[in-house]
């Protein structure tokens, strides 16, 4: 009976930890994402790019956030919401190899350079009121999330956020 007892508490021990293991793997972070503006008709300010002199997002039009700001480095899932109640936007995910520096601007076009920025993914335009996500998995660093639409990143809609090591 001992070898028996030994044998099933060494099984039950062992499947405890494989269970253990198995509820140790990282589940994906989820980040929350609001895009909102203050209407079509509503003139967008410029000069309210990330890092530019003299920025004062307060006069912003137009925005992002994001909750939470940070997560853990891995994979993770952005729920994107346009909040806009007629105006089309789109979130993009930017690596800050230098941050506090200007992202590269194609001034004729009045949005940012996305093949030289960084650009880890993004969820493409959402007409007003739609949602859609986007998962990717991030190293740790410093990043911009934007929307991309000619004149909104110069409006100011856009977003920093952490990932942690």
């Amino acid at each position: 009976m001992k070898t028996i007892s030994r044998r099933a508490a060494l099984g039950l021990a062992a499947a405890m930890l494989m269970a253990g293991s198995a509820g140790a793997v990282h589940a994906a972070s989820l980040v929350q994402i609001s895009m909102w503006d203050k209407g079509a008709s509503t003139e967008m300010p410029m000069g309210l790019a990330y890092a530019a002199p003299g920025l004062d997002i307060t006069k912003a039009t137009m925005g992002m956030r994001a909750l939470p700001g940070a997560v853990k480095a891995g994979e993770v899932t952005f729920n994107v919401k346009n909040d806009s109640k007629d105006t089309v936007h789109e979130m993009i995910v930017m690596y800050l190899a230098n941050p506090g520096k200007p992202l590269p601007y194609l001034d004729a076009e009045n949005r940012v350079d996305e093949d030289k920025a960084g650009d880890k993914g993004e969820v493409s335009e959402l007409d007003p009121g739609k949602s859609g996500s986007l998962t990717v998995d991030l190293k740790a660093g410093k990043y911009l999330l934007i929307c991309n639409v000619p004149g909104h990143y110069g409006a100011g809609m856009w977003a920093e956020f952490t990932v942690d090591p």
